[in-house]
């Protein structure tokens, strides 16, 4: 896979993205994340605010952003959530604030939501989202996946087995679906959209200054 330099040589300025990812619980969104972060280095994560309690391991302002409900209310009314979305009890909301001066920058910022807060992103940002929607090989294989991990109760495991049908439902509100039967094949394809939509003409704003100097000499 070419690096950032190899893929732009010429290094237009370019405004970033907004590269979504999505799947149910347990389809390999956070893994392919993560493997996507360490292998572009430049590439920036949104930090979600959510009410639900911090778990061991996590810290405040790295996972998340842990804030009670009446905190998340009010950011909700003053509009300081580019998407939110209430999940399982629990509310996640995405900070507005300097996401579009990054995306002026060229920074691009990957997000790790749900639909909802993918059909939001677009119906605010358009262009400059990309949304990859993540499945599973079948629906047993997600439960025993679910089950490995061990972290959750049986009702919880029935619970996200439910939400998980019904984000599949929403496949076609993607850009692009992949089948995430091998993890390391399916991050190559998530890699390989990210280079593309890296170089589309619509990012590549310094293109138009090549262009007029083109044109005058011709």
């Amino acid at each position: 896979m070419p690096s950032r330099t190899e893929s732009d040589p010429h290094g237009f300025k370019r405004r970033g993205m907004l590269f979504v990812l999505s799947s149910p619980s347990g389809a390999g969104k956070s893994t392919i994340a993560g493997k996507l972060m360490k292998a572009e280095p430049e590439l920036a994560v949104s930090v979600s605010y959510t009410t639900r309690p911090m778990r061991p391991g996590e810290v405040d302002g790295r996972e998340y952003h842990f804030i009670d409900l009446d905190r998340f209310r009010e950011m909700v009314d003053n509009h300081e959530f580019l998407e939110w979305a209430h999940v399982f009890d629990h509310r996640y909301g995405t900070p507005k604030a300097d996401v579009f001066h990054m995306l002026g920058e060229g920074q691009d910022i990957l997000f790790d939501i749900d639909w909802q807060g993918a059909q939001q992103l677009h119906q605010l940002a358009g262009g400059d989202v990309v949304r990859v929607f993540i499945l599973p090989p079948s629906m047993p294989e997600l439960r025993e996946r679910l089950e490995r991990r061990a972290t959750d109760s049986q009702d919880v495991i029935d619970a996200r087995m439910a939400r998980a049908a019904n984000e599949v439902s929403h496949w076609d509100g993607y850009d692009y679906v992949l089948v995430n039967d091998d993890v390391e094949q399916c991050f190559e394809c998530v890699r390989t959209i990210f280079a593309a939509e890296r170089l589309k003409r619509s990012r590549q704003t310094g293109l138009i200054g090549l262009i007029r100097r083109l044109m005058k000499t011709a």
